[in-house]
């Protein structure tokens, strides 16, 4: 935060980024419009994006917003007016990027899942930890907190509006792998991403969980399938799919996931994470069961949180269909008139914004690396429970 915004008085957030796919698109798109519908205390700067290919990085520089290009990552952490580093890249370079961001001084904001393996995320956490003394910040992008609906849930089960909880069921469903001759891509490589279905989406169920819950997993036994172990090679891609080429390949991950666990606070709960879910695009399910009432939330109907509320007369009792898009809401009065909904995008900005502000007052931003620690934690005990017949992990802490 180095220098002050053309005409006005808010000090510069000067933002570098690494990667510029998918996520980067995302991450772009939010760093250039919170500034736009927020009142925010830092201005970001979206200084330089980094990637590999020259001629694609530049050309993403250009369509994402940001003033330069370069295709060496290291070079963000020399550079005065990057205050910030933006990690979009695949989970096999978490670890040496964010730690040597925050070596160099840089806050850190690092997709999920923190990292490929439990062993790194201790480094990154570790590092996050030194960094902090410092007055250095880092944080995990568990988006999805991020929704008003799901920011909505934890604040009425923290108020106690459906008592202990007992039952959590958490699912993602998807279906682009579920077409057997959908192309390899690196979320198909172990060696890149970790893990498949259970560590790509089920992460995010984990925390999500976790986080509405405002407990920890405990203990986990769980399963893992691969429905299809060679895939064509491919010649081009878009998104998360792309064009068959010549040739095929391994896949070297899961392709689904179910596993069962019980909660901090003593409840149960179920998780499933599948890429092959025909019909299902992008289900976010999350239901929670307490003793006097649950929630339950659908991403594929995102502005809505359904709420029941045991202690109404029974002769009315039912779920109540909360339309999450009141000035009273989180994130309201920001946007649009109430009822006009939003959409996947609004999650990043959000991550911006509170990011910014947690920067701007000092505060540790969440979720921190601590916490996608503990949720790649999980994610390491669903694996060797399933390694070894699917029996009871307990999970350390």
């Amino acid at each position: 935060m180095n220098e002050h915004a053309a005409g006005q008085d808010r000090p510069t957030l000067g933002v570098g980024m690494v990667g510029y796919a998918f996520m980067g698109a995302a991450h772009s798109q939010a760093w250039r419009t919170a500034p736009r519908f927020f009142d925010l205390e830092l201005a970001p700067r979206m200084r330089v994006v980094a990637g590999r290919d020259p001629r694609a990085v530049r050309e993403a520089a250009d369509r994402l917003g940001w003033d330069e290009a370069v295709t060496d990552w290291r070079e963000l952490l020399s550079r005065d007016d990057v205050d910030l580093v933006d990690v979009c890249t695949p989970g096999d370079t978490h670890a040496e990027i964010a730690i040597a961001a925050l070596e160099a001084g840089k806050h850190v904001l690092c997709e999920k899942p923190l990292a490929n393996t439990v062993e790194e995320a201790e480094a990154m956490v570790a590092a996050a930890e030194a960094a902090a003394a410092r007055g250095v910040r880092a944080t995990v992008g568990f988006t999805y907190r991020r929704v008003p609906a799901i920011q909505l849930a934890r604040r009425l089960v923290a108020q106690g509006r459906i008592g202990t909880v007992r039952h959590v069921r958490a699912q993602y469903l998807q279906d682009w792998l579920a077409d057997p001759k959908a192309p390899l891509s690196w979320r198909l490589d172990k060696a890149k991403a970790g893990s498949g279905a259970l560590g790509d989406i089920g992460a995010h169920v984990v925390d999500m969980a976790q986080f509405v819950t405002g407990e920890n997993l405990v203990g986990v036994a769980g399963m893992l399938e691969t429905f299809v172990a060679e895939r064509p090679v491919p010649a081009s891609f878009s998104g998360l799919t792309g064009e068959a080429g010549e040739g095929t390949g391994p896949v070297t991950v899961d392709d689904a996931a179910v596993f069962f666990g019980r909660m901090s606070g003593g409840g149960l709960a179920t998780f499933e994470a599948t890429r092959f879910a025909w019909g299902r695009k992008n289900a976010i399910r999350l239901e929670i069961n307490g003793s006097k009432g649950s929630v339950a939330f659908d991403f594929e109907d995102m502005n809505l949180l359904h709420l029941y509320d045991a202690e109404e007369d029974a002769t009315t009792a039912g779920f109540r269909r909360i339309v999450v898009t009141e000035p009273e809401h989180p994130y309201g009065g920001h946007w649009w008139p109430a009822g006009h909904g939003l959409g996947y995008e609004h999650a990043f900005t959000h991550q911006v914004v509170d990011l910014v502000g947690d920067l701007a007052a000092g505060r540790q931003p969440t979720p921190s690396f601590a916490d996608g620690l503990q949720v790649q934690r999980v994610l390491d005990a669903v694996e060797r429970s399933a390694a070894s017949g699917s029996g009871w992990v307990d999970l350390a802490g």
